[in-house]
């Protein structure tokens, strides 16, 4: 059997998952068979493993800065929230139920058990592997519900680091109000404290280090400064407000939905020189911009209702009809067509919609979900950028409820998790501008994105792009981590057990 290592946090976003994805990638340079796991994630940013599970984005970028193949036992319970209220339940990859936040709880013994077989197979294939708690450690009025924090550690008899952002401000409070709240036997599982997210002069922390190890009782494995401008994807649509961006010539305004789902889509173009993604909630958000795109959505006649409510729906159909380009992906795919009907109410209450108009496709929802690594050739005879296209190869992944039909397709789907298919995929308007795919990662593939990018007036072609290497990226944040913690404290406390 493997050994167990976990990062929990003093909160969310304190930078849990990436300090998992370092050490999987540290582990991995050193030899050791490395793999991630989080029992619970929550979140509409998913990816699909070889076998067209869902798990959470983190848990797939984790297990590629470990080198292995992302697996649904990695986040055997994926939590994705379709309100406030309510969120579906994806359990060992596949969709399970959609429950009110009340009922999730009474269902601790089946999710506890799908959590438990998930990380028992992982220790018995893995040397090595690095757990992520979810939220708090101390939470206390869902202490009875936990599945994913000190109840796996216990579980796996794991050592535990407890993360603290200290630009947050209150890492004392953070840190130590955490522990004091953990009951005896939690706390001895806590072996080590980070203070994450540091900026200025780490000189000046030498006394709050002191500090937190005397009121403890725990050592302090490093001060791991902020790392500026990195390029991985991101997991929580809370980031979005914060997240920096280059500025550009060639903007692309995407908007952002209240139920944004897999925004990382916009990534690769962010990435080319001279491009500006900007996430945008209003119509003022669409000025100057080169073009426009609707991302995917949990909720799509919800958010599409919002898009109403706001404006955008108005200003997105005028910019579309004074020449502007247009793109849907998933749901915003499905809100460019004419109608989406939901007679089986698997989104809501409601049974048909009038959608934005700009495609001449009507979507139907059903129960069935379509959830698959895919691969497709772009048609012949498109009209506008996409003609010079004809024949390419590129590879995306499909989530999505629903079918969409139409009769000008630009894709066809040749195959889904390995096996070969013909199924069209997509719609186009008559002079290309508008345009809709189901294939999340479209911009993933390098000569499609240039060819749209320049077709909206993007000036900088091949040669001027910058070549984006996810690798190279995981290895850059491996690599501030490893220089900021104490490897050889944190090699003795999984190693010697």
């Amino acid at each position: 059997m493997g050994k167990a290592l976990m990062v929990q946090g003093t909160a969310s976003s304190v930078g849990k998952s990436l300090l998992v994805t370092a050490l999987c990638r540290i582990y991995r340079r050193r030899g050791v068979k490395v793999a991630p796991f989080k029992a619970q994630n929550m979140s509409n940013n998913a990816a699909i493993t070889v076998e067209g599970g869902e798990i959470g984005r983190a848990q797939a970028l984790q297990a590629i800065a470990a080198g292995v193949e992302p697996t649904v036992e990695m986040n055997p319970v994926l939590l994705k929230p379709e309100s406030d209220m309510r969120s579906q339940v994806v359990v060992l990859g596949k969709a399970w139920r959609t429950l009110p936040a009340g009922e999730f709880y009474r269902q601790k013994d089946v999710l506890w058990n799908a959590v438990t077989r998930s990380l028992d197979l992982l220790l018995s294939r893995y040397d090595l592997v690095i757990i992520e708690g979810a939220g708090s450690s101390a939470e206390l009025n869902l202490r009875h519900g936990d599945i994913v924090n000190m109840a796996v550690a216990k579980y796996a008899a794991a050592p535990v680091l407890l993360v603290g952002d200290i630009e947050r401000g209150g890492i004392f409070a953070q840190l130590l109000g955490t522990l004091w709240l953990l009951s005896p036997d939690e706390r001895r599982l806590v072996r080590g404290l980070v203070v994450n997210k540091f900026r200025g002069d780490a000189g000046l922390f030498v006394r709050g280090i002191e500090i937190l190890r005397e009121k403890s009782g725990l050592p302090v494995l490093g001060v791991v400064p902020y790392i500026h401008d990195l390029k991985l994807p991101e997991e929580d649509a809370a980031t979005l407000g914060g997240r920096t961006h280059r500025t550009g010539s060639t903007i692309v305004a995407v908007v952002h939905l209240p139920h944004i789902s897999n925004f990382d889509d916009f990534d690769p173009l962010s990435a080319e020189k001279g491009v500006e993604v900007r996430f945008v909630t209003d119509p003022a958000g669409l000025k100057g911009a080169s073009a426009v795109a609707i991302p995917g959505t949990k909720s799509t006649i919800a958010d599409l209702t919002w898009m109403r409510r706001s404006g955008m729906s108005d200003a997105v159909t005028a910019f579309a009809k004074a020449g502007g380009s247009v793109v849907g992906i998933c749901g915003g795919y499905q809100m460019l067509g004419r109608s989406i009907s939901d007679p089986e109410h698997v989104e809501s209450d409601v049974e048909h919609v009038n959608a934005l108009g700009l495609l001449p496709v009507r979507t139907r929802f059903s129960k069935a979900k379509s959830t698959s690594r895919a691969e497709a050739v772009v048609e012949q005879g498109l009209p506008g950028w996409m003609r010079s296209l004809a024949g390419l190869r590129v590879k995306g992944y499909e989530i999505h409820n629903g079918e969409t039909s139409g009769n000008r397709a630009w894709l066809k789907i040749v195959k889904r998790n390995g096996r070969h298919v013909r199924i069209p995929d997509g719609h186009v308007s008559r002079l290309g501008r508008i345009w809709g795919t189901y294939l999340h990662g479209i911009f993933e593939n390098i000569p499609l994105r240039r060819a749209w990018l320049e077709s909206i007036g993007w000036p900088g072609g091949a040669s001027g792009a910058e070549e984006f290497s996810l690798e190279k990226e995981i290895d850059r944040l491996a690599d501030h981590v490893e220089r900021h913690l104490d490897m050889r404290l944190l090699d003795s406390m999984w190693m010697e057990r």
